[in-house]
């Protein structure tokens, strides 16, 4: 395969995912048709038409690069993947039918296994994180791409985190004191990689739970801003597992010792 240009694919995303944002959003206020997958988890028809247009623009700029999605069986058996695409259309599902805001849109370029470009718009929070590459992570801001960088409001006295869960687990908590967390506030979408990219929040901790597509695009926003990705152990996040199952994650500034 001839090495994709990304920059330019990525840029060239953009606004599909600003135009996927508002018909998010355009859907919702129409009264979203819901039901529950065999997994037991909820999907919309909203979850299904961004599903549609993601697959269909990224198809465009990368015919030969296979998508993997959460809402299609598409590609999923494909064995020994390396240079893929994982889209979770709607992250935050729940948030999502129930007028809530944190949800969001997301697509990871892995290449080599490894998350070689990211995109996250949370629609209603008007918020759009685009990556392509080591120090080239950014927000858009009133139409302008502002550079992130993870560690530019860090306080070593007030390490904050997000979690997914008001009720922390004994060994995240043991992580919580050994990195000297001071506090820790609930965030369940793919938006608390982006939160810790541009410095408002240090960190994230997981045991092992959900998918590689809630969590490729987010990673690479995260370490092209500065910040690092590992398991529990120290190791290197790869992509392309048989079953596209998360191991344990920390997400952090890279100031933060592990």
């Amino acid at each position: 395969m001839t090495k994709p240009n990304i920059k330019i694919i990525v840029e060239n995303l953009v606004q599909t995912f600003l135009e996927a944002g508002k018909i998010s959003l355009e859907l919702r206020n129409k009264g979203l048709i819901k039901k529950i997958k065999s997994d037991n988890t909820p999907v919309s028809n909203g979850d299904l038409e961004i599903n549609k247009i993601l697959i269909n623009e990224i198809s465009k700029l990368t015919p030969d690069i296979p998508i993997i999605s959460e809402e299609s069986s598409e590609n999923k058996s494909i064995k020994e993947l390396k240079n893929f695409w994982l889209i979770d259309p709607i992250d935050g599902t729940y948030d999502y039918i129930n007028d809530l805001n944190e949800f969001t849109i997301n697509a990871g370029l892995i290449l080599n296994n490894k998350p070689a470009a990211g995109l996250i718009c949370a629609p209603a929070l008007n918020r759009m994180f685009y990556s392509f590459g080591d120090n080239s992570a950014f927000e858009l801001i009133n139409d302008k791409p502002i550079k992130l960088e993870c560690t530019r409001k860090f306080n070593r006295n007030d390490i904050r985190f997000v979690s997914y869960s008001n009720n922390t687990k004994p060994e995240i908590q043991t992580i919580y004191n050994k990195l000297k967390v001071k506090k820790h506030f609930r965030m369940k979408s793919s938006l608390k990689f982006c939160v810790i990219a541009c410095g408002e929040y240090d960190g994230y901790v997981a045991e092992p739970r959900a998918s590689e597509w809630d969590i490729a695009a987010g990673h690479a926003i995260l370490i092209h801003a500065g910040g690092v990705v590992t398991d529990f152990d120290g190791n290197e996040i790869l992509y392309g597992k048989r079953n596209f199952k998360n191991p344990s994650l920390i997400l952090r500034n890279k100031y933060i010792k592990w």
